[in-house]
């Protein structure tokens, strides 16, 4: 009678560690290649006046890391999403701000730095341009976010250069 008890116990309630076992799709190497910008971060421009703060976590069991920028004086805001892309082999992040800016970047990891760039689109002068941004991981564990945008091949303006320090 006992070990039918607990044959009974085992069926209805399944051990906790069972339900633990599902495997984690998110949680390969190629998951964690942007995880030097996880955290919450104080970001300041080159002159070092304060830029902003960002937080960055990982949501949808390790496959995003969702962005959560507010700037200095907060009344710009924007979030992204950024996950690697099993089917294209890249990483993608979808950025959209409280203004009803977007922006969809494609791109991979090369060294100490995660390099993502728009498709080429066509600016008012109908001269083509890209957006990219390169998170550069430094040695003391800061990291500096640089976006260009690149006109004609050529001609580089800098949108944003950022050094992210972590937040105690």
């Amino acid at each position: 009678m006992k070990i039918f008890f607990y044959l009974l116990i085992i069926t209805l309630f399944p051990s906790s560690g069972n339900t633990q076992n599902k495997p984690c799709n998110c949680c390969t190497e190629k998951h964690t290649e942007f995880d030097f910008w996880l955290g919450n971060w104080t970001v300041t421009n080159p002159d070092s006046t304060l830029a902003g703060t960002n937080k960055i976590v990982k949501i949808q069991d390790n496959c995003i890391l969702q962005e959560n920028w507010t700037s200095a004086k907060g009344k710009y805001t924007g979030t992204s999403n950024s996950f690697f892309n099993f089917k294209t082999k890249q990483w993608e992040q979808i950025w959209i701000d409280n203004q009803g800016g977007s922006l969809h970047l494609k791109g991979n990891r090369k060294g100490n730095q995660m390099i993502l760039k728009t498709d080429e689109a066509m600016n008012k002068d109908q001269k083509p341009f890209i957006h990219r941004v390169t998170w550069t991981l430094n040695e003391d564990g800061s990291v500096r976010q640089y976006w260009e945008t690149i006109t004609s091949g050529n001609e580089i303006t800098v949108a944003f250069d950022g050094l992210y320090k972590k937040t105690k």
